[in-house]
């Protein structure tokens, strides 16, 4: 829900909306009767008929095929029954991210929590008695016990992600292991377990340094070719362009979430002042250039930005096929031919 400065209610936002006024706010509502009923089913099932997580999800994928609904996995259960969302309460701070280093969870003691931020759907005492149960199931796990059952996944499935945990009956859910060992990949190296996607990125990296530095180079020919006068700074890259405005080029990497779904996080270097952020982004298998970005400075105030496969028409605005716009504002021509 979209809210001013008072606190009214100015509309419920749709899939892709955001806020565009910085004194709004933004904050969670009931969603519609029959949603709000299935996840009131959910905690019943759960508490009251004692099916686990992967019997609800069944139970609603049957009914699904009647009522065209999203599809219900083990994960997306548990993640109804562990959520504070459900009961009003809104923690963040749940993990914590600085400048070229990777994004860690953060344990409990550093989360920040707001009690009674949103209107509940779920009584604190159904939420409490779900997660005890769920607890209780998880303590009864040994350090040896979970990174045995680990072992066991790997061996069956090859390889190891936090959906695959999460969908395993019996087994504790990805956020107990991450709680345990600090995380899932402290968990996945005691086990003797490296996540080829880790080698995958790597190479990745390595090829989108050496097309950065070709796009670079291919952009500086191109309006040196179309008579305008362009200088790069050795140590930034950044361009400066008819001595009128700079220009930052940055290449978007796809990837690839656990549902399938492809994202591409952009960060602005605001420390180089750029006029303009020329946006590279990458096919899914980050092959080939998909497409391009320009975002102009005074348009754009934040120091990252995520784009999704479908973006708001308010982003779409700043895409092109090709570089021919962004080639067509350093063209220059002689006043005569343009008279």
């Amino acid at each position: 829900m979209l809210r001013g400065p008072a606190g009214e209610d100015k509309g419920v936002l749709t899939l892709g909306e955001q806020k565009s006024i910085q004194t709004d706010r933004v904050i969670l509502v009931p969603g519609p009767a029959d949603e709000v009923a299935v996840i009131r089913e959910i905690y019943r099932f759960f508490l009251r008929d004692g099916k686990n997580e992967s019997g609800i999800a069944n139970i609603l994928n049957l009914r699904r095929q009647k009522r065209g609904t999203d599809v219900w996995s083990r994960g997306s259960v548990h993640e109804v029954l562990t959520n504070e969302k459900y009961i009003g309460n809104n923690v963040y701070n749940k993990q914590s991210f600085k400048l070229k280093k990777r994004r860690v969870l953060n344990p409990p003691d550093m989360w920040v929590r707001c009690n009674g931020a949103f209107k509940p759907i779920i009584s604190a005492e159904e939420f409490c008695a779900a997660r005890e149960i769920i607890d209780k199931r998880s303590r009864r796990f040994t350090n040896d016990e979970l990174l045995g059952q680990l072992k066991t996944l790997l061996q069956r499935c090859g390889r190891l992600s936090a959906l695959l945990i999460d969908e395993v009956d019996g087994m504790a859910s990805s956020s107990v292991y991450r709680s345990r060992f600090g995380s899932l990949v402290r968990a996945y190296i005691l086990i003797g377990y490296v996540p080829e996607r880790d080698y995958e990125f790597i190479e990745i990296n390595r090829k989108l340094r050496r097309l950065h530095a070709d796009t670079v180079r291919d952009v500086v020919q191109q309006i040196s070719d179309l008579g305008g006068q362009i200088t790069k700074d050795n140590d930034t890259d950044l361009l400066t362009i008819n001595n009128e405005f700079t220009a930052s080029i940055v290449l978007a990497r796809c990837r690839s979430t656990e549902t399938g779904f492809s994202r591409w996080r952009i960060l602005f270097d605001t420390a180089l002042g750029a006029d303009i952020t020329l946006v590279v982004r990458m096919s899914s298998n980050n092959a080939a250039v998909l497409d391009y970005y320009i975002f102009p400075s005074l348009d754009i105030s934040i120091s990252r930005l995520l784009l999704s496969e479908h973006n708001p028409v308010n982003l779409e605005t700043y895409r092109f096929d090709t570089l021919a716009y962004f080639f067509g504002m350093a063209r220059r021509t002689r006043i005569p031919d343009a008279a």
